[in-house]
């Protein structure tokens, strides 16, 4: 019986002669670098939803934003090409303003959601479609975390999701987000005219406000005015709406990790209420 490296082997016409090293990985996945005889590389994920991780990158790259070459996609395992990291500098942070503005920007049907549940670590997030964005955010994102909050705590966010017409439009401009879009879920690399490039992976995709999905990235980092100015303009209410959008990951995070998150739910929350 193959072992797993080696069935993903076979899923892509090579031999079991390969060099295999652990890449980390998260709560549902374990990621490894294989280098075969041939020369070619390539990324195996283990574990996690291959088959809808892989029709997210698709969906992704069909807006022409980069994204890994998926390999094979089968059960729990997917292999997609290997992607030689560059450093974060100035130039990859405009790189990624660069994808994300044309991920953005792709054209796509007017409603809000996603085709498939998934989940982030042990915590799974339920999906649908909806004509109406801000019943999405609330009853597909803030009201199924009330059950896991502290009382006090679920009920401010109980009174936010109740009152997402003072922080959320309606009908944003339908776009296609990444959805878990923090620092390790982009690989800068260098083009063969030694151009910089941001390729999007490890996504959680669905349909909504494109601000969604600068949450992640700004709750934990600070994109500098390369990123920003490569972007172009930012969508529609996005002053308003930004730390709505910051408060999911935050409540993610609590669930995930624990009472160390606890402080930053608060603190947005301590904002939203002003």
């Amino acid at each position: 019986m193959p072992t797993r490296l080696e069935s993903a082997a076979l899923l892509i016409g090579e031999s079991f002669s390969f060099d295999a090293a652990p890449m980390g990985g998260g709560d549902l996945s374990e990621i490894w670098h294989l280098r075969f005889e041939s020369g070619r590389e390539a990324v195996v994920k283990l574990g996690g939803q291959a088959a809808a991780e892989a029709a997210m990158l698709r969906a992704i790259g069909a807006t022409g934003a980069p994204v890994p070459e998926i390999l094979a996609a089968q059960g729990d395992l997917l292999v997609l090409s290997f992607i030689r990291a560059a450093r974060l500098s100035e130039a990859g942070w405009a790189a990624l303003g660069k994808t994300l503005s044309t991920l953005h920007a792709a054209d796509q049907p007017p409603r809000y959601g996603w085709s498939e549940d998934y989940a982030f670590g042990s915590m799974p997030i339920a999906n649908a479609w909806t004509s109406d964005w801000r019943d999405f955010w609330r009853d597909y994102r803030l009201e199924p975390c009330l059950s896991f909050l502290p009382r006090e705590t679920a009920a401010r966010v109980s009174h936010i999701s109740r009152t997402l017409e003072r922080f959320l439009p309606e009908a944003p401009r339908p776009s296609l987000l990444h959805g878990d879009l923090w620092g390790g879920n982009f690989i800068l690399t260098r083009t063969e005219r030694a151009e910089t490039k941001a390729v999007l992976i490890d996504p959680a995709s669905l349909i909504g406000d494109a601000s969604a999905d600068f949450a992640m990235l700004t709750l934990f980092s600070a994109p500098p005015e390369s990123f920003w100015r490569s972007y172009g303009p930012l969508p529609g209410g996005y002053d308003r709406s930004i730390d709505v959008y910051r408060l999911w990951p935050a409540l993610v995070h609590y669930r995930l990790f624990g009472q160390t998150y606890l402080g930053m739910v608060e603190s947005l929350l301590d904002r939203l209420e002003v």
